[in-house]
């Protein structure tokens, strides 16, 4: 019993590694723009189809898809972003129906090119047993773990010591003074969905090569970033992490202790019993840090 729930611990681990890799892009712009990109999940899943595709037709594996789905998906971000900067009235409300929208498009699109069958990779070196004592995990589970862990301190540094990283938090901070100490909000903003693109193609690229993929999955991945993005408190890259691993390491437990037919009920439950006795999340207004 003892193995089986530390099985269970470090399985929910590495999953809520490759969560908060998902969550990544769509807190950033959150954060930035108080924006709720509703279409984030079906960035994630272009990205994995495109690594579907690149293995299916080069005979490739699915990292090789990362430089094609970086271009295409932050491509795609970008052209969100512009629909988006649109709206003048009522930006916050109106954004979400829009992305809603967005995102109900690109899954009947992935729909149309891809089809309904539901997809995986084929690479059994990603897909073989990577043993640490007595847990076990997928070689990709683990590589990608780090990738997420690589990414989430890559953005870290770049929200705390580089210009456009300032730019953006006094821009989530207080618009109107950003615009007075000189910074373009427009700008700063179309370079918080460039990067959110940008982590959206790795996490989609990710979730190809450890599990499996179908065009209706997007909205189910946009609602667990939010939940982690709530959990975290809004701004807070550590947050993203920790709000992460408390719900893969719950889902794991639920399943391996109960069922998993449970699953989703023990992460709603999770994110409402947090904002119970947090409101403001994790890692709240008080204690963020880009």
């Amino acid at each position: 019993m003892t193995e089986l729930i530390l099985q269970a611990l470090y399985s929910g681990l590495l999953q809520g590694g490759s969560y908060a890799l998902i969550a990544l892009g769509l807190a950033l712009v959150f954060g930035t723009m108080k924006i709720i990109n509703l279409a984030h999940g079906e960035l994630v899943l272009l990205a994995a189809y495109l690594a579907y595709t690149v293995e299916a037709k080069a005979g490739l594996g699915p990292v090789f898809a990362i430089p094609l789905a970086l271009v295409l998906v932050s491509f795609a971000s970008v052209c969100v972003y512009w629909i988006v900067n649109r709206i003048k009235k009522d930006r916050e409300i109106n954004s979400l129906i829009l992305t809603y929208g967005i995102g109900v498009i690109l899954t009947n699109a992935i729909l149309l090119i891809w089809k309904a069958d539901i997809r995986t990779t084929n690479s059994s070196w990603l897909q073989e047993a990577f043993v640490v004592g007595p847990l076990y995990s997928m070689r990709s589970e683990l590589i990608f773990f780090g990738v997420s862990l690589a990414l989430m301190a890559g953005l870290w540094w770049w929200l705390s010591r580089s210009w456009y990283g300032r730019a953006l938090r006094a821009v989530s901070s207080n618009r109107e003074a950003a615009k007075l100490m000189g910074i373009n909000p427009g700008k700063v903003e179309l370079v918080s969905f460039i990067v959110a693109g940008i982590l959206a193609a790795f996490a989609g690229v990710a979730l190809f090569s450890y599990g499996v993929i179908q065009p209706s999955y997007g909205s189910a991945l946009t609602v667990k970033a939010f939940i982690i993005t709530v959990l975290a408190g809004i701004g807070s890259i550590p947050g993203v992490l920790l709000g992460a691993v408390l719900l893969g390491v719950c889902e794991a437990l639920t399943v391996t202790l109960a069922s998993s037919a449970l699953q989703e009920l023990a992460g709603m439950s999770l994110f409402l019993l947090v904002l119970f006795v947090m409101p403001n999340g994790l890692f709240g207004a008080a204690r963020r840090r880009g």
